[in-house]
């Protein structure tokens, strides 16, 4: 089921002999589960994409519908609680409120719309991201990797129809880079949960099940990981191992594989 579809995306910055074009035709279709990361250097458009996807920009031209809802028909006070309610953000900066308990830091979608918690869930999701015994810490009590758990907890409390991550190991080590890499991992093959993951590093993105190379504000690659049968106690997409290339008219797509560790 398509939970994302964006057509002839446009977005332009500026005009004349200062304008900019950072999203240049974008063409996109993401099903319900989906793990997608959309790979680019600095300067590719794929934060701009992002933003636009999770309401807090608009395209210049086109059309962006998230489960079935048309963003450009939301006002301003409707984009935000769609933000709240449909769209799961995670950034590289953890943006957890300093004076808030890490319980509340994650809660705090709900209190906005003054929702109980699904205590069954909530205590399932913290549980499954390690962060059950930090529940009444401060935010500067825990590590940064805690921080960004912590974070993704916070994005999945509405179990949102879209989780956006955009850089979100940008300022963690090598070895919280794989746990919350793990963690996102365990949320999509767990919770069904769609993620569409930004990054400009390569090994990371092929940590993905789907890989879209960005450039110039353009899809230049669109790559699928090959799933088989998988044997007794593997996971399916795991003993597939690689990827088949879905690359775009230009043949600029990469051709990889990657190794599952989940």
């Amino acid at each position: 089921m398509e939970i994302l579809k964006c057509e002839k995306v446009r977005k332009i910055y500026g005009s004349g002999a200062s304008q900019v074009t950072a999203l240049d035709g974008i063409d996109l279709s993401v099903n319900r589960g989906e793990f997608v990361a959309v790979l680019g250097v600095s300067g590719s458009g794929k934060s701009t994409l992002l933003h636009i996807l999770g309401t807090v920009d608009q395209p210049t031209e086109g059309k962006v519908s998230v489960d079935g809802i048309d963003l450009s028909l939301l006002n301003r006070t409707q984009s935000a609680i769609f933000r709240r309610r449909k769209v799961g953000l995670v950034y590289q900066f953890y943006n957890l409120i300093p004076t808030l308990t890490v319980r509340r830091n994650i809660l705090m979608p709900l209190a906005l719309d003054r929702k109980a918690p699904d205590q069954g869930y909530f205590e399932k999701l913290v549980a499954s991201l390690g962060i059950a015994d930090k529940l009444d810490a401060m935010p500067s009590q825990l590590s940064g990797g805690q921080q960004q758990r912590a974070a993704i907890a916070r994005a999945l409390i509405y179990r949102p129809a879209l989780l956006l991550a955009d850089e979100p190991t940008g300022n963690l080590d090598q070895r919280n880079t794989r746990e919350v890499i793990d963690m996102l991992k365990l949320s999509n093959r767990n919770l069904n949960q769609t993620i569409l993951l930004i990054t400009h590093d390569e090994q990371i993105a092929l940590e993905a099940d789907r890989v879209l190379v960005l450039e110039d504000g353009r899809i230049v690659g669109d790559e699928q990981k090959r799933t088989t049968t998988a044997q007794p106690g593997t996971d399916s997409d795991i003993a597939a191992g690689g990827y088949d290339r879905r690359a775009a008219a230009d043949g600029h797509g990469r051709h990889t594989t990657a190794e599952g560790r989940l």
